[in-house]
């Protein structure tokens, strides 16, 4: 994979500098460099019109509680276009324009997750499968020794009774089981059984 990077590196640069002459010799300097600049300009214009609208269906899946996971490929592949085509050459901008169109895209990410299966060696490991019982060096701490599943990760914490206090003096209020804790709050303690 180094050598990989290090060539493109090296070929890249070339071809575009024999694609610059030839095109400066068929259309001339002037319009050579005039078709540079329109691309990166076509470019930034469509890399914003897409990148938002790539934002707007991530948010979409988002909110309908699923992972967005083509639309972050699309970004990734959004991001490279737009540097493909602020770098000056007519390879790259063709390469940055391909990666503008949709369906290019799909084939590309399909293409590259076929790739990296066959290639990859990969191991996913996972916290949901624990127990309070497992998390619990001290099962006869109470009711944390319950040995049900989780379905999240396990907080632990402590909890302190605080009498409220006296609006007025500041002092802690004495009434016996009245409390002037706002009941509305959703901060407030469930009632003991």
């Amino acid at each position: 994979m180094p050598f990989l990077i290090l060539a493109l590196f090296i070929t890249v640069p070339l071809a575009e500098i024999a694609v610059f002459i030839a095109a400066g010799d068929a259309i001339g300097l002037i319009p050579t460099i005039i078709t540079v600049i329109l691309t990166a300009i076509l470019g930034t214009y469509l890399l914003q019109r897409q990148g938002l609208s790539t934002m707007a269906k991530t948010q979409q899946e988002m909110n309908a509680g699923r992972i967005p996971m083509e639309q972050i490929a699309d970004g990734i592949y959004l991001l490279m276009a737009g540097a493909l085509l602020l770098t000056p050459g007519f390879i790259t901008d063709g390469v940055g324009f391909l990666l503008f169109v949709p369906p290019f895209r799909r084939w590309l990410g399909r293409t590259l997750f076929r790739r990296m299966m066959t290639n990859a060696d990969i191991h996913v490991a996972s916290s949901r499968n624990h127990t309070r019982a497992d998390a619990d060096p001290h099962p006869t701490n109470g009711p944390r020794s319950t040995t049900r599943e989780q379905s999240g990760p396990i907080i632990d914490g402590d909890f302190e009774h605080v009498e409220p206090r006296d609006a007025e003096n500041g002092t802690k209020a004495r009434n016996a089981g009245h409390t002037s804790a706002n009941k509305n709050s959703p901060w407030r303690a469930a009632p003991e059984r």
